[in-house]
């Protein structure tokens, strides 16, 4: 039947590119963040107003990212605001300026829980695709440093080539420094990824149950990120299902707030459905009609419409707009139907499965 996967309901998590400034020069940045940022960035006024807004929601989690989100000179009043105002407040963050001193105002300003980017655990390789020598010493510093003053950590990193042969290594890597939470982000063409050649569906699937393979050690979260079909894989495995929710939330359960306020259904989708200078939040939320297209999982394009785990899994909506749109797409565009130009409900072309058990 058709319906709406989060009618009535606020969002459980935003995420917000609090600026685009960065030190580092990420292979895969999705906003095509450096050392200058761009302008019109919201100011502390207009971020405390969104902010107020989205608990005006509920109490999502409230992710703080970047860019870099640790260069913005207020962004321990925006945590304090935000848990002040009853949100779940986390940190998406290279680590590279996470020291002592950064870890204990993290902690003091509310923040709960910080997430940092290891991609390898051969140093080389993780400073070859976040662009900087010596980035991968100082993340593994920052996530000792937050270790140490008792913050949890979780630990982020990027599927795509030879990337996947690092899932085992980088869970043992990260349980000697105390991580026992992990999300692994299979690329998305968008952004500065938009011409990095990802890894084929069928090892996209290899990759899936690598990674699931760890979902059911004791104590630990393993979550493949930007490959909802892994919902539709941990059941084959036997896994239970019931408390990782859908598996692409874009735009149902999770949207994303660009540094000049746009939001997005998430940060690999550059789909501006409102700004928050314009329309409040809630009104965003509730009144898109973008959203809207993506919480009703009968609207479907291709071999996603027709397969049985369409409610359960959905399809990536950013890697099915992104392959099929032109370079010279802006943020922005209206919501096309069917077409070579871009398509957010089309089938996820990362997918091999065939509906009804046929792949």
């Amino acid at each position: 039947m058709s319906g709406d996967l989060n009618a009535g309901n606020g969002p459980r998590i935003v995420s917000w590119n609090v600026t685009s400034r960065c030190t580092l020069a990420c292979a895969h940045c999705s906003i095509d963040a450096d050392e200058h940022g761009s302008p019109g960035e919201l100011d502390t006024g207009e971020g405390k107003a969104l902010i107020d807004g989205i608990a005006a929601l509920g109490r999502p989690i409230l992710v703080l990212s970047g860019g870099e989100p640790l260069l913005r000179p207020d962004i321990f009043d925006l945590a304090a605001h935000a848990a002040g105002r009853g949100l779940r407040v986390a940190m998406g963050t290279s680590g590279v300026l996470i020291d002592d001193a950064a870890a204990a105002r993290i902690r003091e300003a509310g923040i709960g829980r910080v997430a940092v980017s290891i991609d390898s655990t051969d140093p080389a390789v993780h400073d070859a695709f976040r662009g900087v020598d010596g980035a991968w010493e100082r993340a593994v510093d920052g996530i000792r440093a937050l270790r140490g003053v008792g913050i949890p950590v979780q630990i982020n990193a990027s599927i795509g080539g030879a990337g996947a042969a690092e899932v085992d290594g980088i869970v043992a890597f990260g349980k000697d420094l105390g991580v026992f939470d992990y999300q692994f982000f299979f690329l998305v063409p968008t952004g500065r990824a938009e011409d990095l050649a990802g890894i084929p569906p069928e090892a996209c699937e290899a990759a899936i149950g690598r990674i699931l393979a760890h979902a059911g050690e004791p104590g630990l979260s393993v979550r493949p990120t930007c490959a909802p079909q892994f919902v539709r894989v941990a059941a084959g495995m036997g896994l239970d299902t019931g408390g990782w929710g859908r598996g692409c939330i874009a735009g149902t359960a999770y949207c994303r707030i660009t540094p000049a306020g746009d939001v997005t259904p998430c940060p690999y989708l550059p789909v501006a459905v409102g700004n928050v200078r314009e329309t409040p939040f809630g009104e965003i939320w509730h009144g898109s009609p973008v959203f809207a297209a993506l919480r009703d999982p009968d609207r479907l394009g291709g071999k996603c419409g027709e397969c049985e785990y369409r409610r359960a899994c959905g399809g990536c909506r950013a890697r099915a707009y992104g392959v099929r749109r032109r370079r010279d797409d802006a943020c922005g565009v209206p919501v096309r139907s069917w077409g070579a130009a871009g398509d957010i409900l089309a089938e996820d072309p990362g997918c091999p499965y065939l509906p009804g058990g046929g792949g």
